[in-house]
């Protein structure tokens, strides 16, 4: 039932936010994991009577093939975890950079690539540049630093942030990743790297938060290329 003087499709178990795109400019984000199957089916099968682009976030593969039956033009990255319905052509701009310190946080830097486009930006990945072997990085720094915005998804000690951040102009977002041994801590030794870096110019989201890396990248992307 929609609530006219709210605004919003009232499922009982969801209260979906239709006023969201005119808010802020994008649609409501759906986080898939811990809703039933059905909830799924329900939440995007009224996002798409709207009209609406619908995106959702860690999304697991039964989840991505039970919705896919239903919503046909579905897409799925499953390295990322997030599915997407796009019905009204998304305008591409600018650019955002994407990059990971090893192959293990590639989940991570997908989630974030797959939001960044679905919210309006052009994404170029550079994968498996880490500090091991920073010679890689160096071969393709004046690449990534033709980027708006820069995000960095790390696991281990973290420290691939604080480095690209110390070697460009432009905004970094850096991702903590759970990738790493035991003193690692899930991720929390890299956010702490992060937190703690003197390199000026790098913002921190939470662990494992590739969504809202992207998210904020595009936003950042968006208002210097004077988009919407």
């Amino acid at each position: 039932m929609q609530q006219d003087n709210q605004k919003y499709i009232d499922l009982d178990f969801a209260k979906l936010d239709l006023e969201r795109v005119k808010r802020r400019g994008t649609s409501e984000a759906v986080f898939c994991e811990c809703k039933t199957d059905e909830q799924l089916i329900k939440i995007f099968s009224e996002f798409k009577k709207q009209g609406q682009n619908i995106i959702g976030t860690r999304a697991a593969k039964h989840q991505a093939e039970i919705l896919s039956k239903e919503f046909r033009e579905l897409k799925y990255n499953e390295s990322a975890r997030v599915v997407t319905l796009v019905q009204k052509p998304i305008k591409l701009v600018g650019e955002i950079a994407v990059c990971t310190g090893g192959t293990g946080d590639i989940p991570v830097a997908e989630e974030a690539a797959e939001t960044a486009e679905f919210y309006g930006s052009n994404v170029k990945r550079y994968y498996d540049v880490g500090i091991a072997g920073i010679h890689r990085l160096f071969s393709k720094i004046e690449d990534i630093r033709k980027a708006n915005v820069i995000i960095v998804a790390a696991g281990m000690e973290g420290a691939l942030g604080g480095i690209i951040t110390g070697m460009v102009d432009v905004p970094v977002i850096a991702v903590p990743t759970s990738v790493g041994y035991g003193s690692s801590f899930k991720g929390l030794s890299a956010m702490l790297t992060m937190l703690n870096s003197c390199a000026e110019g790098m913002t921190v989201v939470n662990i494992d938060n590739g969504f809202n890396a992207g998210y904020s990248a595009s936003q950042i992307n968006r208002k210097i290329t004077g988009e919407k």
